[in-house]
């Protein structure tokens, strides 16, 4: 099994796609008007309108709903990231900090009010892990 993407359904698709395709530097691929896809080398975040949950089953995913889950994007540089969202996201959780399993994290919002999570491995075995 390959863990391929995580989805997040959203009322407002044109906006959320422009949030991360800036954020992330990454442009979106739009199959059709109701679901886009932003490729990475390691995983795709797709995004997709309300108008799509039916296709799958009526009101099993609500919009901007979102408590339990932080989408997480491997950076260079999160100070650098952190200073190039700063007047572009809204909601920053906390500032860029280390934490105590090695990595720099920058946790913010997205306009829909899902967790973000931009960090780089700082310490020697977060390094490691992550090496490419």
């Amino acid at each position: 099994m390959d863990f391929v993407s995580i989805r997040i359904i959203t009322g407002d698709i044109a906006r959320l796609v422009e949030f991360y395709e800036k954020a992330t530097g990454v442009q979106a691929a739009w199959p059709t008007e109701d679901f886009a896809e932003l490729k990475t080398p390691s995983a795709t975040l797709a995004i997709g309108s309300t108008r799509t949950v039916p296709l799958f089953a009526p009101g099993a995913a609500r919009p901007a709903d979102n408590h339990s889950v932080i989408i997480e994007f491997l950076v260079d540089d999160v100070d650098r990231v952190h200073g190039n969202l700063t007047g572009f996201v809204a909601d920053f959780v906390n500032e860029p900090t280390t934490m105590p399993w090695g990595n720099r994290s920058l946790l913010f919002r997205d306009p829909d009010g899902n967790l973000v999570n931009f960090f780089a491995p700082v310490t020697p075995a977060a390094i490691a892990k992550f090496a490419r």
